[in-house]
């Protein structure tokens, strides 16, 4: 036989790394050489083994995994397994993590995990074996290496109220294709106009705001540039193109940008969000759902000091609290509320501030 496939297991979980482990070493053709519980201690022992194959989780401590994914595929580009439980097959982290390089992913099982793990085996062991065989590249966008902010978008300048109308300004990610179902499917046809920045590849926002049409009562639609914001419209960031508010003579109208993506998104919430406290200011209310990083949570600060309300989903109820926990600690705040409760709160605070009264 020749030589044995060397694996490096990245996982902040014990018993991950023993079942991955053991997985690995009982097939004659592969070996667990290091196992890692941040990617920290994997960097290192990256340079030390040299592996054929990386596993790698997505939350982790001191850096997650998509962030660590990155750097590696631009710095030292190693076939890359993911296995979590975020990488669901069709999950924007999947998607993510597809994008940045992975050969393949698989979700950890969600009860049992001894049990899954083992189930499951046969399955890892061929897709290491796979990635063994792949090649990588290193990424290719010279924007990976820089860390733009909303500055590289638009200034930061607040301009006087030209309007009295409502506007409803969300962000998402990890997880926010259902919570944004969830969010929009109450809304009245008379709602506010909605404008939505959600991490997504490009060739996905179309056909998910298609999907949430079907879906809703309001009209729901990928943005086009310098369109007229409707009231009972939402208006969704296409995957290739950051989302302004913008505003042409009496009307509010959706702009998109290309330039560079900011928090390593473009779409950036950050960037929607800042547009918003230029141009809308107290007549906005931010939503920020689930998601990872802390894109959103300095533009969802700039909206308050506009005068905007804004709402974080809480821990209980989002896939990951990265997103609304940052705009928190930033003081970008004013409720925080359950998934479920997130619409019917939005629309209770417009109508006791000046809004019509809305009734889901």
């Amino acid at each position: 036989m020749g030589q044995k496939i060397k694996v490096i297991v990245v996982d902040d979980s014990a018993l991950m790394r023993s079942l991955l482990k053991e997985v690995i070493d009982t097939a004659p053709d592969m070996e667990c050489v290091a196992a890692a519980p941040d990617p920290l201690i994997a960097r290192e022992k990256i340079r030390e083994l040299n592996p054929d194959v990386i596993t790698l989780d997505v939350e982790m401590p001191k850096m997650d995994g998509l962030d660590f994914l990155a750097r590696l595929m631009r710095l030292k580009p190693t076939p890359v397994l993911m296995i979590s439980s975020l990488t669901e097959k069709g999950s924007e982290v999947a998607l993510r993590a597809l994008e940045l390089g992975a050969v393949d992913i698989i979700a950890k099982p969600k009860l049992n995990i001894a049990q899954g793990i083992q189930d499951y085996a046969e399955e890892i062991r061929e897709k290491i074996r796979m990635a063994a065989k792949a090649k990588v590249s290193a990424l290719s966008q010279p924007h990976m290496a820089v860390n733009y902010t909303a500055d590289a978008v638009l200034p930061k300048t607040v301009r006087p109220l030209m309007k009295s109308e409502k506007l409803i300004i969300v962000g998402a990610s990890t997880g926010g294709t259902e919570a944004l179902k969830e969010f929009l499917v109450p809304m009245p046809p008379d709602a506010p106009g909605i404008l939505i920045a959600q991490h997504m590849p490009e060739m996905f926002t179309k056909s998910f705001a298609n999907r949430l049409d079907t879906l809703c009562r309001i009209t729901v639609k990928e943005a086009e540039h310098g369109e007229r914001i409707l009231p009972g419209h939402a208006y969704i960031a296409p995957g290739h193109s950051h989302l302004l508010l913008g505003i042409s003579g009496a009307n509010y109208v959706c702009e998109l940008s290309q330039a560079p993506p900011v928090n390593r998104h473009r779409p950036s919430v950050d960037v929607l969000f800042r547009s918003a406290a230029n141009v809308a200011g107290r007549n906005s209310i931010g939503v920020i759902l689930t998601g990872m990083g802390k894109d959103g949570a300095v533009g969802m600060l700039e909206m308050r000091e506009a005068g905007a309300h804004n709402f974080a989903q809480d821990e209980a109820s989002c896939v990951v609290f990265g997103m609304p926990k940052e705009a928190i600690a930033v003081g970008g705040v004013n409720e925080i509320v359950s998934l479920k409760d997130m619409a019917q709160k939005v629309l209770s605070w417009l109508a006791s501030n000046g809004g019509r009264a809305l009734r889901i």
